[in-house]
């Protein structure tokens, strides 16, 4: 099991950003959740399987069609935070 917590800057909220990352983690099976965060960017939570976190770390550097990432961060991240399913917070 691996985890990984992610700090994606930009235009992040607003353009569905949180809702494609929820349907990119179920495709990939990963559990967690997307939120957004008072400065603007959103913080993704992801727990499962490495190859699929880094698939999502992957779509995260693009996001959905109306957003426009700056910068993805990657933090460490315990895989006991992420809970059941994937969430949007």
């Amino acid at each position: 099991m691996a985890a990984g917590r992610f700090l994606v800057s930009g235009r992040v909220q607003g353009v569905c950003f949180r809702a494609g990352t929820r349907d990119q983690a179920l495709r990939l099976h990963l559990r967690g959740y997307a939120r957004n965060l008072a400065d603007g960017s959103v913080e993704v939570l992801a727990v499962g399987d490495a190859h699929a976190i880094e698939a999502l770390a992957q779509w995260l550097g693009d996001g959905p069609p109306l957003a426009q990432v700056a910068a993805v961060s990657r933090l460490p991240v315990a895989d006991d935070e992420a809970g059941e399913g994937f969430g949007i917070l």
